[in-house]
């Protein structure tokens, strides 16, 4: 008779691969992606490191459940925020301030699973999630234009990605400000991101500016999960 295993044991086995995944998370968050090492990963979990190994084979396969995981909590923030948004213009605006904010309260975990310099088959991990945050943008700005709040002359696959980029440079990257916990200083730049964002997709500024205070504000108050 085939083994089945018992809900127990699937039980076991599902929270131990998020224990797993967690402790790569608290990893990352505090030393980058070069923090995320199976030894260390296993120690944090209170488990051996061939019971890591049980479950992620590799460490390419471990980062890859890490960056999933992420995404899914980061796409995740970006589309409520979208859907709790009056307006196509709003829920653009919405997104960016969200992905800004969220970026700036864990910048080491952001670098980690974006930018950070990294090993090829990583990076192509990585890749994916990129994409995923273009991809939201895209739907977004077509969404404005389409209702004719954005011009018509600009092609949303194109911007998007640009736009990520931008976000990325100005928030994480090493050209970016140091990190600074001051609440102001986060949200200057949570509202000097936006703005500039909008600005680039052609809404004058005059309503720039009022999205930013409309939405950046409460992105702020909602924090990081």
């Amino acid at each position: 008779m085939p083994y089945r295993r018992t809900d127990n044991v699937i039980r076991r086995h599902a929270a131990r691969h998020v224990a797993i995944v967690a402790a790569a998370r608290a990893a990352a968050t505090e030393g980058g992606m070069a923090a995320v090492q199976v030894a260390l990963i296993a120690q944090r979990a209170g488990i051996a490191t061939g019971t890591v190994y049980r479950y992620f084979p590799s460490k390419t396969e471990l980062v890859t459940a890490l960056v999933a995981n992420v995404s899914e909590r980061e796409i995740g923030a970006i589309r409520k925020a979208a859907k709790a948004a009056p307006g196509p213009l709003s829920a653009l605006a919405a997104c960016i301030a969200t992905f800004a904010t969220r970026a700036l309260r864990n910048r080491r975990l952001a670098w980690a699973v974006i930018a950070e310099p990294v090993d090829a088959d990583i990076e192509a991990v990585r890749v994916v999630y990129r994409k995923a945050l273009a991809g939201e943008l895209q739907t977004r700005i077509a969404a404005a234009m389409q209702a004719g709040y954005l011009p018509q002359q600009q092609d949303a696959s194109l911007v998007a990605p640009a736009l990520v980029g931008a976000l990325l440079e100005g928030l994480i990257g090493p050209l970016a400000p140091s990190a600074n916990e001051d609440p102001t200083r986060t949200r200057d730049a949570v509202q000097t991101l936006t703005l500039l964002s909008l600005r680039g997709l052609g809404v004058v500024d005059a309503r720039a500016r009022g999205l930013v205070v409309q939405i950046a504000l409460p992105a702020l108050e909602e924090g990081a999960a």
